[in-house]
């Protein structure tokens, strides 16, 4: 899910920090990717017949198709993608998965209703809802990377914050993923599309941080409160405030601690046992892997291997994948070389570094001291 109506909170507050590029607009850039995100958009967009992919035994390859071609024009454009991958979901997010299993079975039902009625348009619709990426094909995704010479990152808890890390640390330019909250994470740019399948044409959308903050006349600590307050993966909302309320109150108030001193909570009631310090505290300090002591590593593809997996494993055409493969090699030359502007040192850059205060709920209200542990924001390669 992200953080609900952040997409629109920017664009009324601070349109300038969205911008639309084409993909050869990332050449000689270092991008990290949300893997399950991707996976997800290629089991649901790349079918045949309205099915998915699938080898002669049954074995669905609509994820191993899409990541196969996505990535090779990737890399055709210049890109230096890096696959994240996620670890174990926080405890914090029990409740959003609890609530997706529920809308799973209520979309099962809902096929199997559509099933017997032969509304064939309905199938396909609730299918989709259906679609899971299994540990199967993250492990089938990860050999077929690593085979490419695409190095992936395992991470020890969600993809975002992880790439969000590397952004930090300097070793990639950006975060591409559908969900918002790689911002809310400290991702210095996040690009929207850059995964999908290129019959949608549809532009990179490109997020800025430093100039939402900016616009939004926040902190980053204000700003993650706005998105717990906006509605994130951790914990409820407020019910009925919304996205215009919830900038109101973070805008006048500057921490969720204020606003709930300040409104009237007759008429918005907070959650019961609302846990939205721990929410804080997840997205200040996530469990990542630290950026300094990841190594990216771009390597030759392994042919031979490639063919025996793709072509003999899991039946695609050889030819095809042959060609492809002519076309990940030059696409590698492409990648390899370096924008000019990485040969220049930007020069009277505004910081974007977050003062995360240390919000302590003391029974004698003492005010917030500065932290010593804030995340830094550094530039991107």
């Amino acid at each position: 899910m992200g953080i609900q109506n952040l997409m629109k909170v920017i664009g009324d507050h601070a349109a300038n920090a969205i911008h639309e590029y084409e993909m050869k607009h990332y050449f000689g850039r270092k991008i990290a990717i949300d893997a399950s995100m991707s996976l997800y958009q290629f089991l649901i967009a790349i079918r045949q017949d309205g099915a998915q992919l699938q080898t002669e035994t049954g074995e669905t390859t609509s994820h191993l198709n899409g990541m196969f071609y996505r990535t090779i024009r990737m890399m055709e454009h210049g890109i230096k993608p890096v696959f994240v991958f996620d670890g174990a979901p926080p405890e914090l997010k029990k409740g959003e998965l609890d609530k997706r299993l529920e809308k799973r079975e209520e979309a099962e039902k809902q096929r199997d209703e559509a099933k017997e009625k032969g509304d064939l348009v309905s199938v396909d619709k609730f299918e989709r809802r259906l679609v899971k990426v299994t540990r199967e094909q993250n492990q089938e995704c990860r050999r077929l990377l690593t085979l490419m010479g695409v190095p992936v990152v395992e991470s020890p808890c969600e993809a975002e914050s992880q790439c969000a890390e590397l952004v930090q640390a300097g070793k990639v330019f950006a975060t591409a993923t559908e969900d918002m909250d790689a911002l809310t994470f400290g991702s210095k740019v996040l690009v929207r599309h850059m995964t999908f399948s290129e019959a949608k044409k549809m532009p990179i959308k490109e997020f800025n941080l430093e100039l939402i903050l900016k616009g939004f006349e926040m902190d980053m600590d204000q700003f993650i409160d706005l998105c717990i307050l906006l509605g994130c993966d951790y914990c409820p909302s407020i019910r009925g405030i919304g996205p215009k309320k919830a900038f109101e109150l973070i805008s006048k108030h500057k921490s969720i601690e204020n606003v709930l001193e300040n409104i009237d909570q007759t008429k918005y009631p907070p959650p019961e046992n609302w846990k939205f310090a721990a929410a804080r505290k997840e997205f200040l300090e996530p469990k990542v892997l630290k950026g300094g002591e990841v190594e990216l590593t771009w390597k030759e593809p392994q042919t031979d291997e490639l063919i025996q997996f793709l072509c003999v494993e899991k039946g695609f055409n050889e030819d095809r994948i042959r060609s492809a493969l002519g076309r990940l090699e030059k696409g590698r030359q492409n990648s390899a070389q370096v924008r000019i502007d990485s040969f220049f040192k930007p020069t009277g850059m505004v910081s974007t570094a977050p003062t995360a205060k240390k919000r302590q709920a003391t029974e004698d209200k003492k005010p917030a001291s500065k932290s010593s542990t804030t995340k830094k924001f550094k530039g991107g390669k």
